[in-house]
């Protein structure tokens, strides 16, 4: 039986630090292979459209370089992400 993506994520601790990083790639339809994030490091300013983990979007607007946003998601979307270099911390 898989697990719910949901269910991996509240199985984690979100308040400890990041154990896992990885690059995340924006993407419309594919959720982020690595998982769910808990935060994400913006390496170049802009905007990030973020989906949550029930799958409402968010969009962050003018995100600055070099800042963490403290946000859980499932993925970054293409459409309306200007921000670059993204790390997601899990």
């Amino acid at each position: 039986m898989a697990v719910s993506i949901e269910a991996k994520w509240e199985a984690s601790n979100i308040t400890s630090s990041a154990y896992s990083y990885s690059t995340i790639t924006p993407s419309d339809t594919t959720d982020d292979a690595a998982g769910p994030f808990k935060a994400i490091y913006v390496g170049g300013a802009g905007a990030i459209s973020i989906v949550r983990l029930d799958n409402t979007v968010v969009l962050f607007s003018a995100a600055i370089a070099g800042s963490i946003l403290p946000v859980i998601g499932r993925r970054v979307n293409a459409l309306n992400t200007t921000a670059s270099l993204m790390v997601g911390l899990r």
